[in-house]
């Protein structure tokens, strides 16, 4: 990460971020939570990346170094808590599913973020009531932090179309599929094929985000065919690639 900035309090409101642009390394003395509302935000961390589209937000513990990358020209909300306010009782980065009432009321919240009125205080305990009963979606691309483990993963980074086996790929790097498998799941949490599909399911946000067609989405990010995209996708996201790219 670059140079880490210290922000003492974590803003509340909206941010432009035109495609290509982010907001690099820095902390808050607060919890917040990230949404996009258009385009899809990446947030990386020491620990790995977190990815949200539009059906989702991103929190971020009081604390946390982190940086925001936009892919797509991105309209990004910012709800900043107080530490003693955590309705989710995460200590870590996470991405949580955001539905219609939740998204209405964090886009009305970082509307006006300097008005302090009895109505904005009702908006906000019904945003943290929401919010308490978010479920924790499963888009999170872990650091691996051996550098045998490292190795390989950069690998599927620059080419997440590569097909190869971790077999394959251990065998490129000189390291056995045995320990890279006892490497995923120390560090990574979850098993190789659980991580390459993060990957993949990562770059074709970014690629739809920029527009790319899905057939070609599909084809980047090593899917045999796209309808087996689509169906990933969609158990992923609840909804088709060609309904996210409607909504964007």
């Amino acid at each position: 990460m670059s140079e880490i900035r210290h922000a003492p309090r974590a803003t509340t409101g909206l941010l432009l971020l035109p495609a290509g642009t982010g907001v690099d390394a820095h902390r808050h003395d607060e919890h917040q939570i990230v949404y996009a509302g258009r385009g899809v935000l990446a947030v990386t961390t020491d620990a790995g990346t977190w990815i949200a589209p539009a059906t989702r937000a991103i929190w971020i513990p009081a604390g946390t170094v982190h940086e925001h990358r936009a892919h797509g020209d991105t309209d990004l909300h910012l709800v900043g808590l107080p530490v003693r306010d955590n309705p989710l009782r995460l200590r870590r980065p996470a991405v949580l599913g955001v539905g219609p009432l939740l998204r209405e009321l964090i886009i009305a919240y970082t509307r006006q973020p300097e008005r302090r009125t009895a109505e904005r205080r009702r908006l906000r305990a019904v945003l943290l009531d929401q919010l308490s009963h978010s479920a924790e979606q499963p888009v999170h691309v872990p650091a691996a932090k051996d550098p045998r483990l490292v190795a390989v993963c950069a690998v599927l980074r620059d080419n997440p179309a590569d097909t190869r086996t971790l077999a394959q790929l251990g065998a490129a790097a000189g390291v056995s599929d045995r320990t890279l498998t006892r490497l995923c799941r120390a560090e990574l949490g979850m098993t190789f094929p659980q991580w390459r599909t993060q990957l993949r399911l990562h770059h074709a946000l970014r690629l739809l985000a920029e527009d790319v067609p899905v057939t070609a989405v599909a084809h980047q990010c090593g899917w045999a065919s796209s309808s087996a995209f689509i169906d990933v996708f969609r158990r992923a996201f609840g909804h088709t690639p060609g309904a996210y790219r409607a909504d964007h």
